[in-house]
């Protein structure tokens, strides 16, 4: 596990200078500068401006400035948020959707795997005809088509929770449903899947031939087998809602990473959009080496020797 851990760091590194370089090229080939859209300022200001953050050079040596500050570990300033870093921005935004996230995916994880593994087991039932419209509906209706849904019914008709900002617990709970309600319905899907690949194995029932409960046969054969799956979207799903939804920051008025990189792209604001994608990234990695690591807790015959 140790040598997992070793190799993921060493591999960051590359990874993360190849989506640095991406980005970078990707948002300079975009139309437009970060000073163009705006039409009250001369074209004389312009150009000072340019200048300042050195976008008057060429690209190669707008790179490698930028790659020399990035090995510094600074992410460069906005051009739109006057006096900011990007490194201020995140680390303001960053714990505002670290928890919005983490709610939404314990929400999800709680109710979407009970959900599944209770339509699995009870195949062609009730149960599982409830659980599949639940996570049809789910999966098919957009996040901000849900968002305005809870904010009309219990922000406006009646009236038990606020449908803005981040301010107190009240204010977590219609964007934490609203971020879980998608993945929750995804999860419910791989679970039932999982389960239903499971449930027939010679081995499960051997275990209820010995007399093993039902409970037990469900909880330790069945289940644990079948979280494997679910295990390995649960590290890009992680980063994806810790990260910030866009669509639900944006909705409810949140100051998150994901409302921060909508603000970022509008106005070519380069190295803030570098910065939440670098910051994705990280997440994602770390992530997936959490996945791996659960792995060879679920499965022994997964396990690295170090």
């Amino acid at each position: 596990m140790l040598s997992l851990i070793c190799k993921r760091i060493l591999m960051a590194i590359p990874v993360l200078l190849v989506v640095a370089t991406i980005t970078f090229l990707l948002v300079r080939v975009v139309p437009g500068g970060p000073f163009d859209a705006d039409k009250n300022l001369p074209p004389e200001i312009v150009a000072n401006l340019n200048a300042k953050y050195h976008l008057d050079k060429p690209v190669h040596e707008q790179y490698f400035l930028y790659i020399e500050r990035l090995a510094r570990g600074d992410l460069g300033v906005s051009y739109k948020y006057v006096n900011r870093t990007v490194n201020d921005i995140l680390r303001d935004a960053f714990p505002v959707s670290l928890q919005l996230g983490s709610i939404s995916l314990v929400l999800a994880v709680l109710v979407g795997v009970p959900l599944g593994a209770v339509a699995g087991i009870s195949r062609g039932g009730k149960g599982d005809t409830l659980a599949m419209l639940l996570s049809t509906f789910g999966i098919s209706v957009p996040g901000f088509v849900i968002g305005a849904g809870l904010i009309f019914v219990f922000g406006i008709v009646l009236k038990v929770l606020p449908v803005a900002l981040w301010e107190s617990p009240w204010h977590m709970v219609l964007p934490a449903v609203t971020l879980a309600f998608s993945p929750a319905a995804y999860l419910a899907r791989l679970t039932r899947a999982s389960v239903l690949e499971i449930v027939d194995k010679d081995w499960v029932r051997t275990a209820r031939s010995k007399g093993l409960s039902p409970q037990d046969t469900v909880i330790k054969h069945i289940l644990r087998n079948s979280l494997v799956p679910v295990v390995t979207v649960l590290g890009p799903l992680t980063a994806i809602l810790i990260t910030g939804s866009f669509v639900v920051e944006y909705i409810y008025a949140i100051p998150g990473m994901g409302r921060f990189f909508i603000t970022a792209v509008n106005n070519r604001d380069y190295d803030l959009i570098l910065g939440t994608t670098l910051v994705f990234a990280v997440l994602l990695i770390i992530a997936n080496t959490l996945v791996d690591i659960t792995y060879q807790i679920l499965d022994p015959r997964m396990r690295v020797e170090d």
